[in-house]
């Protein structure tokens, strides 16, 4: 299973950015998808995730700023990011947990370096 993620960058405080991860295997073997961020120095944390029945979680960080989407039919996740700070700086991880063959397993895709600074 590959997870390529579009996106990204390098914006001003305030600015917006649109995340965009796809799965190479079929939608009905995904449990859930989502964006997870690693910053210099510091462990990885769960940004927002999609799960069964659409249930969403997000970070206490990014609540009301960033917005999750998933479509289930093409296997993808969207992570809409408005009102960016600094501390939203981080490499962003796609991630989708996925049954196959009677195992469950988390993938991660390759990473994206988003950048917030005047």
């Amino acid at each position: 299973v590959q997870l390529q993620a579009f996106g990204g960058g390098a914006v001003p405080p305030g600015g917006s950015l649109r995340l965009s991860c796809r799965a190479s295997v079929s939608p009905f073997n995904i449990i859930s998808m989502g964006w997870y961020r690693q910053a210099p120095g510091k462990e990885r944390e769960l940004v927002a995730t999609s799960g069964i029945g659409a249930m969403t979680n997000y970070a206490d960080s990014v609540k009301g700023r960033f917005t999750i989407s998933r479509d289930n039919a093409k296997g993808t996740v969207d992570l809409q990011m408005n009102s960016l700070k600094p501390e939203d700086s981080a490499i962003y991880y796609c991630n989708a947990v996925v049954i196959q063959r009677g195992s469950r397993d988390d993938y991660w895709g390759q990473g994206t370096l988003v950048t917030v600074s005047s």
